[in-house]
């Protein structure tokens, strides 16, 4: 440390700045920055799942993905419980189906890879008794 009250730092110091976290990639990202921006990303996704109308909700899911902020609706994939939520099941008689996601109820959003929330989603289930095809 140097200066007449000792609050400069030396630049061997291997102090970190309160306002500072380095992060696994060894970035140094501001807390406060980090911070706000997980805020405003979370009043985002609450004004986007209240929007009634559909264009306003594709203007913030599109300033949301200009940041790093994706939408997430695997309608046609396969139902995996690790990365969806099941809010209902459809039924159906094609065995190629069993297991499939037939919609997003919710959409779910990743930022910048991470799993923000997952989607809910309706999943097709073979009705009992189908005989296979």
């Amino acid at each position: 440390m140097s200066g007449a009250q000792g609050t400069e730092r030396g630049e061997d110091s291997s102090e970190t700045d309160m306002g500072s976290v380095v992060n696994p990639d060894n970035a140094v990202l501001d807390i406060t920055e980090d911070d706000s921006r997980r805020k405003l990303v979370q009043l985002c996704l609450y004004a986007h799942d209240r929007a009634r109308s559909a264009g306003v909700a594709d203007r913030i899911e599109h300033g949301l993905a200009d940041v790093g902020v994706l939408a997430v609706r695997p309608d046609g994939e396969r139902f995996d419980p690790a990365h969806h939520e099941a809010g209902g099941t459809l039924p159906t008689d094609d065995p190629n189906l069993d297991g499939v996601i037939a919609e997003t109820e919710v959409v779910g959003f990743t930022d910048n890879g991470r799993a923000l929330r997952p989607p809910i989603v309706t999943v097709y289930t073979r009705r009992s008794g189908a005989s296979e095809a």
